[in-house]
Order: C-alpha cells, then structure tokens, then sequence
C-alpha cells in the first residue's frame, strides 16, 4: 500500500458520500456516508493505517486551526447586525439543548458522555473534533463514537424536521404575496447568498478597506496569512488557559472586520475543498477503534443525546420565536440548521422556495425571506457558539 494508493481509497469513501447527498437533495447526509461506510470497510478487514499511510490525517490535525480562523470570516458584520434575530433566537436554542442534554444525560449515560455527545448536536464536525481532542486528553478514547455518531446521523434527524416547517412560512409569505402585503426584495437570493457566504468583494468589514492591496492577495500570500493567525492561535493557547479554538476564531473574525482577512479565506486561496477533505479523513481515523460490539453498547446513549438534543432546540426555536417576535415556523429551522449547517441550510431553502412559489417572481420572494436567516443561523450555530461552547464544556471533563 502506497500514499497514492490509500488517499485514493479514501477519497472515494468521499466522494460516494458527496454524490448520494446530491442524489437524494441532501436527504442523506455526506458524513454519515462516509463515517458509517468507513466502519464497514473497518470492520470488513481494511488495514486500519491506511490514514497514516496516506499522510492525509496529520494533514487535518494541523489545518484545525487554520479552519476555525477562516470559520471567523465567514459573517460580515453587516450581515451579523441585519440578522440579530438569527443569531438570538439560533444562541437560545443551542442554550436549552445544551442544558437538556447535561442535565438529563448526565445521570442516565454519565457525565462525560453528555459532553461528548453535546458539542456535535450543537453544531458541526470543527465543534466534534475539539470534543474528541478533550476526550482523547483525559483518558476516553472510547466515547469517541458518541460525538462521531451523532455527527453522521443528526442531519437525518434535523433536515426533513427544518424542511417541513420551513416550507409552512413558505406557504404564509405565498398567501401574503397574493394578498400584496409583499413585494418583490430590491436584494436577489444571488447576492444575498454571495454576500453572506463570501462577504464582499474587498472585505467583509463595511467600515474599513482590505489592509493588503488586492493585487497581492494571491493564493500563497491567502495561505500564509491563514497559517500565521492559526499558528498564533495555538501559540496563545498554550500560554493561556483559553482554548486555541476560541483565539482561531476571535482571530479570523477580527482579521476580517480591520482587513487583514477578506471574506471566506480559504475558499479565495482555492484550499477549501483539500482542507475539508482532509479534515474528514480525521474524522474518519477517529473510528479505527470503533467495533461493532463498542458501537452497539453506545448505541443508546447516542440516540438518547440526539433526541434530547433535537427537543432542546424544537423547544428553544419556540421560546426564541416569542422574544424576538418571529413566527415559529422561521425561527425552528434556523435553530435546527445546528444539526446541518452549510449546505444544507441553502439547499433546504432553494428546495422550499421553488416547491411552494408558483411562479419565479413568487419563488424569488420566498428565497429572499428565508435564506439570509437561515445562513446566519446556520454560521452562527455550526461555527462561531458551538465551537465556544465545546472549548468550554472539554474542561469540564474528568
């Protein structure tokens, strides 16, 4: 077995889980194809240190970091004050689900495995790694498959609970557009989507320029500046009792806002898809250990944490709904875009939009309502709280 040879097979691991997401419109989360179809492989014999063999999975420990600073550049700040009741209402639900999951789990399943399985429900694969990262220091390797579990299925869970909820205010903004108490938005669902995922042109920040002129902002020059605010990241987190996580995302939203950052860094540096891919194939290297007899045994943990968890935000999008004066039918799917994040949280809202409108104007009206909030709920759950609150709860551990 050779490097080319592993990374090959484990590209293909996913690539089968991006194109059976594609195929049933992100219905079938990617990572529970990839995680659980890397299980078979595992438990069918395949060679454990075909990751090591690959080079691939110390390649994502290192970009951790460098991830969570582009993470921080993901939300202009502009976008961040339009959509304050996103934020507040996603922020309540993550607050009560947490709060389900410590208090009820912990009695039941213990301590450790609440936290384990907390991070994940509250938003995304950067947040579970942090978790893994904090099991794997005080001694539990084994509650690995709680987090890695809950990550590959939630979206299962999540998806179809935000997709037809969200497609009842679908049906309330149609009946007001017929009533005329809408019109069409003067901001199309293209720039919004461009604005919110990438930032602007110059730099997210819409008070200050881009501190490097645009003509050096080439792909090295993007990298090396990543690499620079994750190195200092993990610099502070070694000399500080704050996580490394929490410095990487203060560093990249501050970055952006005074211009050393632009919008969606690894993205312009063309490194996204490489750095992604071998940040998954950590993941994956995190079930090598993972027998069918393990898995089984957490088996009701895993699904205890995840229904727990899917409450705590039912519950929060409903509470948030009432302080912040939105219809519960917006605010519960974008509590619950902690469950998928991006790019399920765009496509659950094209999918909406064009299967309520009856015509393009009305399709067009729809999607300018519900993706902006369901972006920033989205960004604000899977990047910015979940990744504090799991930099947090690590330690607690014991």
């Amino acid at each position: 077995m050779t490097p080319i040879y592993a990374t090959l097979i484990l590209i293909a691991i996913l690539a089968l889980g991006d194109y059976i997401s594609i195929i049933t419109k992100a219905k079938v989360p990617m990572l529970f194809v990839c995680l659980f179809g890397y299980l078979i492989l595992v438990w069918s014999g395949m060679p454990k240190d075909l990751i090591s063999i690959s080079t691939l999975g110390p390649l994502g420990g290192m970009l951790v970091p460098i991830l969570i600073v582009h993470m921080g550049t993901l939300i202009p700040f502009n976008q961040i004050k339009e959509q304050w009741r996103s934020i507040v209402v996603a922020l309540i639900g993550l607050v009560i689900a947490g709060g389900f999951i410590l208090l009820i789990i912990s009695p039941i399943f213990g301590y450790n495995k609440a936290v384990a399985g907390c991070a994940p429900v509250l938003g995304g694969i950067i947040a579970a790694l942090v978790t893994a990262d904090g099991l794997k220091a005080v001694g539990h390797p084994e509650l690995l498959v709680i987090a890695m579990a809950i990550l590959g299925i939630q979206g299962l869970v999540g998806m179809p609970i935000a997709s037809n909820v969200l497609k009842k205010y679908a049906v309330l903004i149609k009946e007001k557009i017929k009533r005329g108490e809408i019109t069409s938005d003067s901001v199309s669902k293209e720039k919004v989507t461009e604005e919110i995922q990438y930032g602007t042109d110059e730099n997210p920040s819409p008070k200050y320029k881009a501190l490097v002129p645009r003509k050096f902002e080439v792909d090295t020059i993007m990298l090396f500046k990543l690499l620079l605010g994750g190195a200092l990241a993990f610099f502070l987190g070694k000399i500080t009792p704050i996580p490394y996580s929490i410095w990487a995302l203060f560093i990249g939203m501050v970055g952006a806002y005074f211009g050393l950052y632009r919008g969606k860094m690894l993205n312009r540096a063309n490194s996204f898809g490489l750095a992604m891919a071998a940040l998954i194939i950590l993941v994956l290297g995190s079930m090598n250990n993972v027998t069918f007899k393990l898995f089984t045994t957490q088996l009701p943990a895993i699904l205890s944490i995840l229904a727990i968890g899917t409450v705590g935000l039912l519950l929060g999008g409903v509470i948030g709904a009432k302080i912040v004066k939105w219809p519960k039918e917006l605010s519960i799917p974008v509590v619950l875009t902690a469950e998928f994040g991006f790019p399920g949280n765009y496509l659950i809202s094209d999918e909406v939009a064009r299967s309520t409108g009856s015509n393009k104007k009305e399709r067009d009206i729809i999607m300018d309502k519900i993706l902006p909030p369901m972006l920033v709920g989205g960004y604000t759950t899977v990047t910015i709280t979940s990744i504090i609150i799991a930099s947090i709860l690590i330690k607690t551990l014991h």
